[in-house]
């Protein structure tokens, strides 16, 4: 790692507050393991990520024609937007396509019309994309939906209502509505808005117990969030529904974060002929992180070795991750008590109230975080250096959760830079977990006794001296 890389990592702004985020949330004394909502996870992804991510992996594109000639764009005006689009467009602040949206617009945009499956995060510009094709595509002299977009949550699609709005701007004859709940409309009168965004519920109910939607004359389908639409109880069903009601050739456009069998499988039940675009995954490497365990005998010994850590967790920033709500409470109250800025993130928290504490932090104002579960998939923060597992993550059946494991320490090492993750290790079962844990990734671990802490902070702030001494304790006893 360079010098000047280093310096990026630990150049973070200081502290500006003494108030510790945790306070004013209530706690709870529930031994239950946080568990991810994906649905609250994707809607975090949305408020956090105001801009694009930059995202190294590659795009790949398949066809459902192989002989058609493969188009891309590298700027907004190659797509003969109309004036008023384009302008809500380097309004919103985007100055040109992301890598997902140079091949995935010129497909939303074709004519005739093409279908797409498309695989995309938060943060990759798919909300936007599919926005500006649904304005591009609508007819405004037609008092009538054309457009229909369904979204898993109501907080979602409120989330991509704002991006349409906001994109249409300058579009005063292009109107929006929200198939929410709590948005009551009177029974059969039709809708005269050209786009409609909403739940599967919300909209199946619109479609056909109110009559406010004709089906037959919707001529675009989004789907958007289908892995987490799958979560949800009885959201695909619905979905399929609507589906079937719509016009043989209406155009289908389905995005997915993931895609899992049980999401193509929805997939091609959703989307003929489709072209698709799909992420090129990187290995999931652990090259970049270096792993540690502390031998510890029980929670105040690892409270103990955590404060004499903690001049290596502030040389940037730091993630603390525990496996309950009580023990998250617990370990951040005693931090604040030892005089330590820290905050502290559980599922308990609204969404709002999770995203107000990511950006603090990412700020710098607090550089430990404390968390559960809730934070371990899709959050970056690019100073986070050191990831310590003071809980390590198991199954229901007491094994090593190894993608839990994996998804936490993944928090530093981002963006290519080097990492250090640091697990606690206080009883035979958890030594048990760390070997699973090696095993399943068949790696090696150094042993960091609690005597020789100094050395982690030695490490991180002397980079050109990274891991001088690379041994393993072959009897790992506690």
């Amino acid at each position: 790692m360079s010098q000047n890389s280093w310096a990026a990592a630990v150049d973070v702004q200081e502290a500006t507050s003494s108030q510790v985020t945790f306070k004013g949330y209530p706690t709870t004394s529930k031994l239950l393991e946080e568990r991810v909502n994906l649905a609250e996870q994707s809607l975090l992804n949305k408020l956090i990520r105001r801009s694009l991510v930059r995202n190294r992996n590659q795009v790949e594109v398949l066809q459902a024609d192989p002989n058609s000639p493969l188009y891309s764009v590298k700027t907004f005006e190659e797509l003969r937007l109309k004036p008023e689009l384009l302008k809500g467009v380097y309004n919103m602040g985007f100055n040109r396509p992301s890598r997902i949206q140079e091949n995935a617009l010129p497909m939303m945009l074709a004519q005739p019309p093409q279908n797409l499956i498309a695989q995309s995060q938060s943060g990759t510009g798919k909300t936007a994309a599919f926005s500006l094709a649904m304005l591009s595509h609508v007819n405004p002299d037609n008092k009538w939906t054309q457009c229909l977009c369904i979204a898993p949550t109501y907080e979602l699609a409120l989330q991509t209502g704002q991006v349409i709005e906001q994109m249409g701007k300058f579009c005063p004859d292009v109107k929006l509505a929200y198939a929410i709940r709590g948005n009551r409309m009177e029974r059969g009168a039709k809708l005269q808005q050209q786009i409609v965004i909403g739940t599967p519920g919300t909209v199946h109910d619109w479609c056909t117990k109110y009559k406010l939607i004709d089906p037959k004359k919707i001529t675009m389908f989004v789907l958007d969030e289908a892995d987490v639409m799958i979560a949800t109880q009885g959201h695909r069903d619905q979905s399929i529904r609507i589906h079937r009601q719509l016009p043989m050739n209406c155009q289908m456009l389905f995005f997915s974060a993931t895609f899992e069998d049980s999401v193509w499988r929805f997939a091609e039940q959703i989307v003929p002929e489709p072209n698709i675009i799909r992420l090129k995954r990187e290995e999931e490497t652990l090259d970049t992180i270096k792993q540690f365990y502390v031998n510890c005998k029980e929670k105040e010994d690892k409270f103990t070795a955590l404060c004499n850590l903690y001049g290596a967790l502030t040389i940037a920033q730091a993630m603390i991750f525990c496996k309950t709500r009580k023990m998250a409470a617990w370990l951040a109250e005693s931090l604040t008590k030892e005089g330590h800025q820290v905050a502290l993130l559980s599922g308990e928290m609204t969404v709002e109230q999770r995203a107000a504490v990511i950006e603090r932090f990412r700020s710098g104002k607090e550089k430990v975080l404390v968390t559960t579960n809730v934070c371990s998939r899709g959050i970056d923060v690019e100073q986070v250096s050191l990831v310590v597992n003071f809980e390590l993550p198991v199954d229901l059946d007491g094994n090593a959760d190894n993608d839990t494991y994996l998804h936490r320490i993944g928090r530093t090492g981002r963006f290519g830079r080097r990492g250090f993750a640091v697990n606690m290790v206080d009883s035979q079962h958890s030594m048990d977990i760390i070997k699973q844990i090696e095993m399943h990734f068949s790696m090696f671990h150094f042993l960091l006794k609690l005597d020789t802490i100094e050395r982690i902070q030695i490490l991180m702030t002397y980079p050109l001296f990274l891991f001088p001494f690379t041994y393993r304790q072959e009897n790992h006893q506690t």
